[in-house]
């Protein structure tokens, strides 16, 4: 959609809705299972050693930069280290992470304060100044936290599968959680920021086994408290919401961008985006097409925004409805960034 210089003056563009021809691209989890740079890397070290010694996050993070030439890097960890820093114990094992224990009205006594839990998470900082120096100056650096419900469901349910039952039943621990977790969230946010991140993104991806009104009741309110401590600094994105989820007083909050994705129209929320970016949103598993069909899919995809005239679709970050998944592959990645860059 362009020809221009690909360099992250594309993301700082989408950040303050500047019209250009050619959108930036980030995908969640671009460094990760699918890519032989990490694979590689994670022959000799534990998924724990590649997130918490900073040159190895570095180097995760940088991988997918050099191969498929992203426009945004994405600080390599997981948004489940606040759990672990709150002395909830964390272990990665085939069958995913798992917690030393999960939270109820008991084991609340157990956690850590959130003065005492900051240590845990400052590894961080160090990992972002390494990639920074790691990766080109010309490329955006983000860094992420999980959102405050996507963190209490896991804490209570131990996974994010299902319905989340547990974790609705009991909206006052949320409460009483909320008074250690969020002010952690804060000093974390800050941490990546003073390492060099350029834009904090906070990752619901929970917050869509929610009803509209208990999101707005349970989630909002902890959203807008963050997004007002860093105005301008945060974007949001949250896996399975809909237009009813946000409330006029959510969308006029000090936030950077939001993230949508596969299930919305996204050409029409950048025309109805009044502020900010607006990251998503292709089909994620669309990715695993043989490599004719993925072209056909992709083209249809793109055109919708072709369509729009460049001030209509101003602030868009061109990206996938979700993360990419292990066993995509790697063609289909790089063909996706030279398609949307050359429409």
């Amino acid at each position: 959609m362009g020809g221009e210089n690909m360099s992250s003056i594309l993301f700082e563009n989408s950040r303050q809705k500047k019209a250009q021809k050619t959108p930036p691209i980030w995908m969640m989890r671009q460094a990760g299972r699918y890519h032989a740079h990490y694979q590689n890397l994670r022959k000799k070290y534990s998924f724990m050693e590649l997130c918490k010694v900073a040159d190895l996050a570095a180097e995760v993070t940088w991988g997918p930069i050099q191969d498929f030439d992203f426009d945004v890097a994405i600080l390599f960890s997981d948004l489940l280290f606040p759990l672990e820093a709150l002395g909830m114990g964390l272990e990665y094992t085939e069958q995913g992470p798992r917690l030393g224990f999960q939270l109820n009205d008991q084991s609340l006594l157990k956690l850590k304060t959130w003065q005492e839990a900051v240590e845990g998470v400052s590894f961080q900082k160090l990992a972002m100044e390494k990639t920074r120096q790691k990766i080109p100056q010309n490329k955006s650096l983000i860094g992420f936290v999980g959102g405050p419900w996507t963190l209490y469901g896991y804490a209570v349910e131990g996974h994010h599968a299902g319905s989340m039952v547990s974790t609705k039943k009991n909206p006052e621990l949320l409460k009483k959680f909320m008074k250690v977790l969020l002010p952690l969230l804060k000093e974390n946010i800050h941490l990546q920021l003073a390492g060099g991140a350029d834009l904090i993104m906070i990752f619901d991806t929970a917050a869509g086994e929610l009803a509209p009104q208990q999101y707005q009741t349970w989630v909002a309110p902890y959203l807008l408290e963050l997004a007002q401590a860093f105005p301008g600094q945060l974007g949001y994105y949250s896996k399975g919401t809909q237009d009813a989820h946000f409330d006029q007083n959510f969308l006029q909050a000090p936030w950077a961008g939001r993230g949508v994705d596969h299930r919305w129209d996204l050409a029409q929320v950048l025309k109805e985006n009044r502020k900010g970016f607006v990251q998503g949103n292709f089909d994620q598993a669309l990715l695993h097409l043989p490599k004719d069909e993925f072209q056909i899919v992709l083209k249809e995809y793109l055109e919708p925004f072709k369509k729009l005239s460049l001030e209509e679709r101003a602030g868009w970050v061109c990206g996938l409805g979700h993360g990419v998944l292990p066993q995509t592959p790697e063609e289909n990645v790089r063909l996706f960034i030279q398609k949307v860059f050359s429409a």
